[in-house]
């Protein structure tokens, strides 16, 4: 496990650097005192293991790679209209927001006897910085003096679709629709992410828990 998060951790700083953005090492200096490289990926969910974040953020990466891949087949203007870098950069930055919010505890884990066992885990706090999950992520990006574009900025910002959406505001349904119309690296980060979470990492444990 600790050899798998030290090779993830030098291929994430390696696309970081690859970007040659201006901010990227103080980004990374930001990221190691926020306790990124070793945080889950989700509480309970997918990659709930030390290290899980940034292997979630790789395979968002992988899985942007593959749909920005396939869909220039479709539409060729996408070579041009979404550049490498912003795919790294969004990709890799989506989800910074979760640095910060996993705790270590121990939880009750069913056992395949059907008894109860103490286990370690985590557990979900957002003292450090409530501001949201998308919104959370692009402000960290950004303090770190991270120099992102338009497209970078917005895709990490709507990530989450329409699961990030307060339905009740009409100006941020309307924000979300023209972010989306405006630039594809909207859809291609928040098709990539669905697809690293439901295809990339689901397990045979969680599967047997459906």
């Amino acid at each position: 496990m600790e050899q798998n998060i030290k090779k993830n951790k030098e291929e994430f700083i390696q696309l970081l650097k690859s970007t040659k953005r201006e901010g990227i090492d103080n980004l990374i200096e930001d990221l190691e005192q926020l306790g990124f490289f070793e945080a889950p990926a989700s509480a309970g969910h997918h990659l709930n293991v030390a290290g899980g974040l940034v292997e979630h953020s790789l395979n968002t990466y992988k899985a942007a790679m593959a749909v920005w891949e396939g869909m220039k087949k479709l539409e060729p203007s996408l070579e041009s209209s979404v550049k490498h870098d912003s795919i790294i950069l969004a990709s890799l930055l989506h989800d910074l927001c979760k640095a910060d919010i996993y705790v270590r505890t121990v939880k009750k884990r069913k056992t395949p006897l059907g008894t109860w066992e103490d286990a370690e885990g985590y557990k979900v706090t957002y003292k450090s910085f409530p501001m949201g999950h998308g919104e959370k992520s692009l402000v960290l990006a950004l303090c770190s003096g991270l120099e992102l574009s338009d497209d970078e900025m917005l895709a990490i910002r709507w990530h989450m679709g329409a699961w990030g959406i307060n339905m009740n505001s009409v100006e941020e349904v309307k924000s979300y629709d023209a972010a989306r119309m405006l630039y594809p690296l909207v859809t291609i980060i928040q098709t990539a992410d669905g697809l690293a979470a439901s295809i990339l990492e689901r397990s045979a444990e969680k599967l047997d828990e459906l």
